[in-house]
């Protein structure tokens, strides 16, 4: 018999205890942020500077041989001496982090669009391998001096930094008639999305073309 009473028993006990001292419990407390290792902050470092040296080379490719000269007014830089210009300066930076310092660097000449992407590519080409040193090990080490100083993963961020050149260039090409490459890469990645969602069938045609 005295089972039955113990439900109203327990609600007039839990009656009883002040309203505030439930308030002062809240939720239950959460958990630390995540927290990222040194190697995949490099990781994350070198995706960045990839993504710009494929935008930068395309756009290069893209933009036709006879408008590498050309400037929307006179005061500055060919749509050639961007590119040139783009390599002078990783050439620095990529010697800074290989430990090879360049110092300051004599102005690149290239006037043709063969010459432009040449310069460029061999800039790329030496900063791909100084990326490839940078380990969890050195990551923070500081070198170099005035622009160059800093520390290894400071650098490659750096590199990436100076290519806002890039914003420059899309002017040009628009002024061209050219859909430059990043926006050329998101449209792109917008029709395969659709695509897959309408008709799962073409996927592999599209992601082919």
């Amino acid at each position: 018999m005295r089972l039955k009473y113990l439900p109203a028993l327990a609600f007039a006990l839990f009656s009883f205890v002040p309203s505030s001292l439930i308030a002062q419990q809240g939720p239950p407390p959460q958990p630390p942020p995540e927290k990222g290792s040194m190697s995949a902050m490099i990781t994350e470092a070198i995706s960045g500077y990839t993504r710009i040296k494929t935008i930068m080379l395309a756009s290069a490719e893209m933009m036709p041989a006879e408008n590498f000269s050309f400037k929307p007014t006179p005061e500055i830089r060919s749509f050639g001496e961007l590119f040139t210009h783009v390599a002078q300066v990783p050439f620095a930076l990529c010697g800074s982090l290989s430990g090879t310092p360049r110092g300051r660097m004599a102005p690149i000449t290239a006037t043709t669009k063969e010459e432009a992407i040449v310069v460029l590519k061999k800039s790329f080409d030496a900063c791909d391998a100084a990326n490839a040193s940078v380990t969890e090990a050195n990551a923070l080490e500081i070198s170099g001096g005035g622009f160059m100083r800093g520390s290894k993963m400071g650098t490659i961020q750096k590199n990436v930094a100076h290519n806002e050149l890039y914003g420059q260039m899309v002017v040009y090409m628009r002024m061209k008639g050219i859909v430059p490459p990043s926006t050329a890469m998101r449209d792109r990645v917008g029709q395969i999305s659709r695509c897959m969602e309408e008709t799962p069938g073409k996927r592999l045609l599209m992601w082919r073309n």
